[in-house]
């Protein structure tokens, strides 16, 4: 977890927009931002109670909702959801964070508008690759406006966190990681995670389900106060994935599973009648909230309506302004991940080098390369299970099947079919050249096609994209081997790399197993020299370039050419 700034509070504003964005008898409503990381802030509203405080909420609307709407400054949530504002009402100091919403990257960009991306998705899309997230940047969000509450109250502060739909599940991850918010309430957001994969793409999170159901996580919370209700959410649908008001039975299935000690007390479920969704924050829902700030009853909201004092307040100008602090954050590790990948791995393995100057000498002393190969089994273990991930289950035996499927005057190319695991294969097409003499061994190329291709495409003279080039080198006398990769069938295998990561896996978690046992088949071929084995791949066979053979040592080199973003 990235360290948080000092913890501050700034009110801002100036003639047309003020700092002090509406008051009423019983509150005041500040426009507010707060330091989170280094150029990211938090922003959002802050409301404070006139009167004595009975608590420190933060309360977090969906991201497709504004911090406005759910204090009534704004119409689009119902009067009786507008849980800020009666927080506010019963005497709750309450900060209201702007998430990011989800609505379609505006952008002059043709091939950016044709990639359909939400500003959700552009930022989980780029963060991703640096071990962030638009999730964890929220969530970071939330944790500072909890430190600028201790800060302000002490330690001891009555602290809380509640939130709807997205904003549930930033408030449910949030109070899992704070013990300090004593009471968290996730409204419309508590489900079974096992299909989180068909979910919209950024909520994917690595690894999440190997270790973490939200049954998981909510044990976390305990021993504090958590509260489900279960709500009826946003419908998002589209190709990059779906969310609907979770099942009932299923929910209700999942809070079940939650696991608390025997002094621990259990999750209160909120539902309406005969198993219904009730709320978003249902007077059964937040009154339980505020109960355990120690108010016994909740005043029902007044009529007394907050009125913006902000002229022509525009919320889309706040979202570009929050994407584009957390974009400036991503590319500043993006920025820095050279010098961190050279102090983390480089100078580790090879601390000959950590004090080297930049110079113009035409040579510089070598190294042997012991040092450097053993220094990077590690790195080179690390990379396969916490980048590309890994399988455990062992592999078959081979049992190959093969057929003829071409043949010219110079080769003959067979389809090789081998078993991976159960219900798992690898398939290539061999080609053999015809000048082989008894006992020979020669050296084999992989030849590696890309996106939507099949094996038989690098042996086709009329496939402009390979222009034969595993029969080429054959021609040459190579043996080649031209593996199937499971990048086919367009959102096929990106649902299916959804699914593996859901689980700490990638597409190249199967792929490197199938290229594993294609590797131990041709070292036990008498035709093959085992020690010259090397890859060749083209396009999104350059992917695999970049990555099977850094963790498979048999290959012996490795071409990339041309390489295109999965």
């Amino acid at each position: 977890m990235d360290p948080r700034r000092p913890s501050g509070m700034e009110r801002f504003g100036d003639d047309a927009h003020p700092a002090l964005v509406a008051e009423t008898s019983r509150y005041r409503v500040h426009q507010v931002r707060w330091p989170v990381l280094e150029g990211f802030f938090g922003e959002g509203l802050l409301i404070q109670p006139k009167g004595e405080t009975n608590g420190h909420v933060i309360a977090l609307p969906d991201a497709d909702q504004t911090p406005e709407q759910l204090m009534g400054l704004a119409e689009g949530i119902p009067r009786e959801s507008q849980a800020a504002r009666r927080l506010a009402e019963n005497g709750f100091e309450v900060i209201v964070p702007a998430l990011i919403n989800r609505q379609k990257l505006a952008t002059e960009d043709k091939q950016l508008r044709a990639s359909d991306q939400t500003y959700r998705e552009w930022i989980y899309r780029q963060a991703f690759h640096m071990g962030r997230h638009v999730i964890g940047y929220e969530v970071q969000t939330v944790l500072a406006a909890t430190d600028w509450f201790r800060q302000q109250h002490g330690g001891d502060a009555k602290i809380g966190v509640c939130g709807f739909a997205e904003g549930g599940l930033i408030a449910f991850y949030a109070g899992a990681l704070d013990q300090n918010l004593a009471t968290t309430l996730v409204s419309g957001y508590f489900d079974s995670r096992e299909a989180i994969w068909a979910e919209p793409i950024y909520r994917n999170v690595w690894g999440l389900i190997r270790e973490f159901g939200d049954a998981e996580i909510a044990s976390l919370i305990f021993p504090r106060a958590l509260m489900i209700e279960h709500s009826v959410v946003p419908a998002i649908t589209g190709h990059k994935g779906d969310w609907r008001t979770p099942d009932f039975a299923r929910a209700a299935a999942e809070v079940k599973r939650i696991e608390t000690g025997p002094k621990f007390p259990k999750a209160m479920f909120v539902h309406g009648e005969q198993e219904t969704p009730i709320g978003p924050f249902s007077d059964a829902a937040l009154t339980a909230f505020a109960g355990r700030f120690g108010v016994a009853k909740l005043q029902a909201l007044s009529d007394e309506m907050p009125v913006d004092r902000r002229a022509g307040f525009d919320p889309v100008e706040r979202n570009l302004r929050r994407v584009q602090e957390m974009e400036n954050h991503v590319q500043m590790l993006v920025r820095q991940a050279d010098r961190v990948r050279d102090e983390s791995f480089l100078y580790t393995v090879m601390p000959v080098w950590t004090n080297n100057q930049w110079s113009t000498a035409r040579r510089h002393p070598t190294h042997p390369p012991e040092q450097f190969i053993e220094g990077a089994k590690a790195f080179r273990r690390q990379f396969q299970e916490e980048a590309m991930g890994q399988f455990d289950e062992p592999l078959l035996p081979f049992n190959a099947r093969t057929r003829k499927v071409a043949e010219t005057e110079k080769w003959t190319a067979y389809d090789v079919v081998l078993d991976v695991w159960p219900e798992v294969f690898a398939w290539g097409a061999l080609v053999l050249p015809k000048d082989l003499k008894p006992g020979e061994r020669r050296p084999v190329v992989v030849c590696q096609h890309g996106r939507n291709g099949v094996p038989r495409d690098t042996i086709d003279a009329n496939h402009s994209a390979y222009n034969n080039f595993a029969g080429v080198l054959a021609e040459r006398g190579f043996i080649t081997f031209a593996p199937h990769n499971l990048y086919r069938g367009e959102d096929r295998y990106r649902w299916l790399d959804r699914k593996a990561n859901t689980i700490k896996a990638t597409l190249f978690s199967f792929i490197l197993a199938q290229h594993d046992q294609i590797l131990r088949w041709l070292e036990s071929r008498p035709e093959v020299d085992g020690s010259r084995i090397a890859f060749y791949g083209l396009s999104y066979g350059g992917e695999t370039a970049v990555r099977v053979p850094t963790i498979l040592e048999k290959y012996c080199l490795s071409i990339i050419r041309r390489i295109e973003p999965l």
